[in-house]
């Protein structure tokens, strides 16, 4: 990993439906905690919930930001968010493209 791809951030959340996650994604870029935001629609979930195996359509937000960033588009998330817990996970990049990885850290910048 070269050092200076270690400080962009992948995070993966989940949301219930298009409209909420077009929401959350438009209020991430424009509060600059992302740089962009992808939507995947028909993202089908098997998890545990409260002692029971559940299933559900959602859709997946794939946000490409900077990890100094996270922690306050986690908070921005929670307050957005239906869910009781909304799925955000933080996955390092290992590397990409020079300047598309130097476009996010720009876009990302508070």
């Amino acid at each position: 990993m070269a050092e200076s791809d270690s400080d962009v951030r992948v995070v993966m959340i989940t949301a219930p439906n298009a409209e909420v996650g077009e929401t959350l994604a438009r209020s991430l870029v424009e509060q600059r905690l992302a740089a962009a935001v992808n939507l995947v629609p028909g993202v089908h979930s098997v998890y545990r919930w409260k002692g029971r195996v559940s299933t559900s359509t959602e859709v997946l937000l794939v946000v490409k930001t900077r990890s100094d960033r996270c922690r306050e588009l986690a908070d921005r998330v929670a307050e957005l968010h239906p869910y009781e817990l909304p799925q955000v996970l933080e996955l390092p990049v290992l590397g990409g493209s020079s300047a598309y990885l130097e476009w996010v850290r720009t876009e990302s910048s508070p």
